[in-house]
């Protein structure tokens, strides 16, 4: 049987999660990690054949209205779920909270999740997972949805730069699992930022 690879979504770097206005510096590295892992033969997910004619990732241009400073409420009593993915693996996932935001002059709301069984992990214990789809999945971003890393926040507020939004791995390479977004964290708007989707 081949053997299934089972991956964590967490392109941890340069992102501090407390930052509280736009940079573009900030997206400019975030690429530029993205793409340094793509390239690296022992880090990236791509197949060896597309590795082979890696250049780089297709972004969205850094847009400063993609930004947002998100209302953050904590959701106690939720009950643990497996949550569906693209293969028969169901990892268990908590809904941990929800983000209430302005954008593009519209009120929209996004679950935040936490895996259980890495919050078993030493400096994974405040991760937290947040997947979406929108308006552009489908067309100029992967079918799937994509994802944004996290952490718990400390107040009641939470970033959420969409300029740092990422596929998941089997957007790339098919022997990846990856959990498919929740119907409820679809947003009836375009996320034209972050990154696009993947062309061979």
């Amino acid at each position: 049987m081949k053997k299934q690879l089972i991956t964590v979504f967490l392109f941890v770097s340069f992102f501090g999660f407390s930052q509280e206005k736009f940079e573009v510096l900030n997206v400019t590295k975030f690429q530029d990690e993205l793409n340094a892992e793509f390239a690296s033969k022992e880090k990236s997910p791509l197949t060896e054949k597309d590795l082979k004619e890696f250049k780089t990732l297709d972004f969205f241009a850094a847009d400063p209205d993609f930004f947002v400073l998100a209302n953050f409420k904590r959701t106690k009593k939720e009950k643990p779920f497996k949550m569906k993915t693209s293969t028969d693996r169901l990892p268990v996932y908590v809904k941990y909270g929800e983000l209430e935001f302005e954008l593009k002059g519209r009120n929209f709301k996004l679950n935040v999740y936490q895996n259980i069984e890495l919050t078993k992990k030493k400096g994974f214990e405040d991760y937290l997972f947040l997947p979406f789809s929108d308006l552009t999945s489908g067309k100029e971003t992967y079918i799937g949805g994509r994802y944004i890393d996290v952490k718990i926040p400390k107040g009641d507020t939470m970033v959420v730069d969409f300029n740092t939004a990422y596929n998941p791995y089997c957007a790339y390479n098919h022997k990846y699992s990856c959990p498919i977004v929740p119907l409820e964290n679809d947003l009836d708007i375009e996320i034209k930022a972050g990154v696009k989707t993947f062309h061979d």
